[in-house]
C-alpha cells in the first residue's frame, strides 16, 4: 500500500475575472468559474512546479537528495522534446542516480505519474520516496471556452510506503472518443470540436468506468473530479456515484480555473490539507481516459498550499502576461552566453551554492578566482545559500532600458525590479565552516547571541512583483523563473520577491 506523507501546492498570484472578459468579448464562455490563475511572464509549468515541489519537500521535512523517485507531469511542457526532470531535479537538489519520469500528453498526466509513483513505491517498499510533481498553464484561442477556463497552477505529492493518508484502492478505464480536446504537433493552443453532447459523454463514461472498478469501503466524504470548467464536474456526480456537494466540497475550479494536469492534484492537496478523511479522486483526459484513486486518512497530513492570488487583471494586461500582443526581441540580439557556460553555472543559479574562502571566510558568488578579501588562491569550498537576503540597492528597469535578451519579458512583464541583494549564508553556517559546523575559531570569540549571518551581495531580478515593492533594507527571498530564451533554449535561475512572513 501507499500513502501520500506530504502535499504541497502552488498558483501564481495573477488572477483575471469572469467580469473582465465579459467586459472584452461580450460574454464569458467558462461555465461555473468567476475568476481563474494566469501565470506571470517569466512562469512556466517547470517553474511553478518546483514552487509547488518545495512546498512538499517542506511541509515533509525532507530534502531533495532523500528523494528517489521524481516525476513530472504537465499537458504543457516548456519544449516539446527534453527531459525536464533534469532540470527540475537540479533545481531541487534530487540525486543525479534518482530514477525520474516524464508524463505529458493529456490532462491525466498528473494522475498518471501518481499511479506510476504507486508502482515504484510497492517494488521498493521497504524504503522509497516518490515525488510527483504536475504543473500546467493551457491556452486556448482568445475567445473560445477553454482559454477563458484554462488557469495555472501544480501540485506535488511525496508518496512513501506508510504515512497519515492510504491510497487504499486505485483503476483506470479508456475508451476511444476522438476530438474532445486535442492540440496538434506544433500548435501552443489546445482546442475541440465543440460537440456538447459528444464531449459530455466522453467525460461521464470514461470517470464512472473508472470509479466503477474501485473497491470502496463508504462513500467517500469529497469527490475531487477533473474540472474543465466549473459545470462539467457535476453532470459526473452520478456516473461517480456521489452527489454534487461532495464535489463542491473538493472544487477549486470555480476560482482558479482549469489547472489541466494539475487540476486534480491541487484539488487533492488541497482537499488533505483540510483534513478530510475519506476522499475518491478521479481524473479524466481526452481521447480519453480517466484515473480513480481511493484514498483514507488517518491523521494530518503536512501540507504547504499556496493558492490565493494579490492581483487582479484586465483583460489587456491579461493578453501581455501571455504574450498574445507582445513583440520578439530587438534586432541585433543581446549578450550571448553559450549554452555550456550557462550549464556550469546551474549550481549557482538554481541551488545558489557559493564558494567560502578557507583561509578567512568570506563568501563568493560564483565560486571563481582568487578570495575578494585576503586573495588566497586555495580553492573555496562549497556552501549553499539559504535563498533570503537583505535589498542593498534597487532600480526599475523600464520600456527601452532592458537589455536586449530581457525585452521580451519586460514587453510583457512591464516594469521589473532590479537589485543588488546581500544573500544570507545557511543558517547552520553562522561564521562557520562550510559544512553546518561553528569553527573552533568562531566558537571561542563570538557567542550565539552576537554570532553574525555571512553575506554575499550578487545582482538579482524580481519576479512578478511591481517594482516598488523593493525597498532598500527589505528583506527578500529567492525563486526559480524563467530568464530569457537565446538560441531557442530558455534560461533558468533565481529571482527574487519580497519574502513572506
Amino acid at each position: 500500500m501507499t500513502a501520500i506523507t506530504a502535499v504541497g501546492a502552488y498558483t501564481p498570484r495573477f488572477r483575471i475575472s469572469a467580469a473582465a472578459f465579459e467586459e472584452a468579448w461580450g460574454h464569458f464562455r467558462a461555465a461555473g468559474i468567476s475568476e481563474k490563475t494566469v501565470p506571470a511572464a517569466d512562469e512556466d509549468a517547470l517553474t511553478m512546479g518546483y514552487e509547488a515541489a518545495t512546498r512538499a519537500l517542506e511541509a515533509a521535512e525532507l530534502a531533495g537528495g532523500e528523494v528517489d523517485w521524481l516525476a513530472f507531469a504537465t499537458s504543457t511542457p516548456p519544449v516539446a522534446e527534453a527531459d525536464l526532470t533534469a532540470r527540475l531535479g537540479a533545481m531541487l537538489a534530487v540525486s543525479e542516480s534518482a530514477t525520474r519520469h516524464v508524463f505529458t500528453g493529456s490532462t491525466r498526466a498528473g494522475t498518471r505519474a501518481i499511479s506510476a509513483g504507486m508502482d515504484a513505491i510497492d517494488a521498493n517498499a521497504a524504503e522509497a520516496t516518490a515525488l510527483v510533481v504536475t504543473a500546467d498553464a493551457p491556452m486556448g484561442h482568445p475567445d473560445g471556452e477553454l482559454d477563458h477556463a484554462a488557469g495555472a497552477g501544480a501540485a506535488a505529492l511525496v508518496l512513501e510506503p506508510d504515512g497519515p493518508a492510504h491510497i487504499t484502492d486505485r483503476a483506470e478505464f479508456a475508451q476511444p472518443y476522438p476530438g474532445t480536446r486535442f492540440r496538434n504537433t506544433g500548435d501552443d493552443e489546445t482546442q475541440g470540436l465543440g460537440v456538447t453532447q459528444y464531449d459530455r459523454r466522453a467525460f461521464t463514461q470514461t470517470i464512472g468506468g473508472a470509479v466503477a472498478e474501485l473497491e470502496r469501503e463508504r462513500d467517500p466524504d469529497v469527490a475531487v473530479v477533473q474540472a474543465p470548467d466549473g459545470k462539467l464536474p457535476y453532470r459526473a456526480a452520478g456516473a461517480a456515484g456521489v452527489d454534487t456537494d461532495a464535489i463542491r466540497a473538493a472544487a477549486t475550479v470555480h476560482e482558479l480555473g482549469d489547472l489541466g494536469a494539475a487540476s486534480v492534484p491541487a484539488s487533492l492537496a488541497a482537499a488533505l490539507a483540510a483534513g478530510t478523511e475519506s476522499i475518491l479522486a478521479v481524473s479524466y483526459g481526452s481521447g480519453a481516459g480517466a484515473d480513480a484513486f481511493a484514498l483514507e486518512t488517518a491523521g494530518d497530513v503536512p501540507a504547504r498550499i499556496d493558492l490565493d492570488g494579490d492581483a487582479t487583471l484586465s483583460y489587456a494586461e491579461y493578453l501581455r502576461q501571455r504574450g498574445v500582443v507582445t513583440t520578439g526581441p530587438p534586432s541585433g540580439g543581446g549578450a550571448y552566453v553559450s549554452v555550456p557556460s550557462w550549464q556550469r553555472s546551474i549550481p549557482q543559479r538554481y541551488r545558489l551554492e557559493a564558494g567560502r574562502c578557507p583561509d578567512c571566510g568570506a563568501l563568493s558568488f560564483p565560486p571563481a578566482g582568487a578570495c575578494n578579501d585576503c586573495g588566497t588562491l586555495d580553492a573555496a569550498e562549497p556552501v549553499e545559500l539559504a535563498g533570503t537576503g537583505t535589498v542593498e540597492a534597487v532600480t526599475t528597469i523600464s520600456q527601452g532600458g532592458a537589455p536586449p535578451e530581457f525585452a521580451p519579458h519586460q514587453s510583457r512583464s512591464g516594469d521589473y525590479a532590479a537589485a543588488i541583494v546581500a544573500l544570507d549564508a545557511a543558517a547552520n553556517d553562522r561564521n562557520g565552516d562550510g559544512d553546518g559546523n561553528r569553527n573552533e575559531t568562531a566558537d571561542a570569540n563570538t557567542n550565539a547571541e552576537t554570532a553574525t549571518l555571512r553575506t554575499v551581495s550578487v545582482p538579482a531580478m524580481g519576479t512578478d512583483a511591481a517594482p516598488d515593492a523593493f525597498a532598500v533594507g527589505d528583506r527578500v527571498e529567492t525563486t526559480i523563473r524563467r530568464i530569457y530564451t537565446q538560441e531557442g533554449v530558455t534560461r533558468y535561475g533565481f529571482k527574487i520577491r519580497p519574502q513572506t512572513p
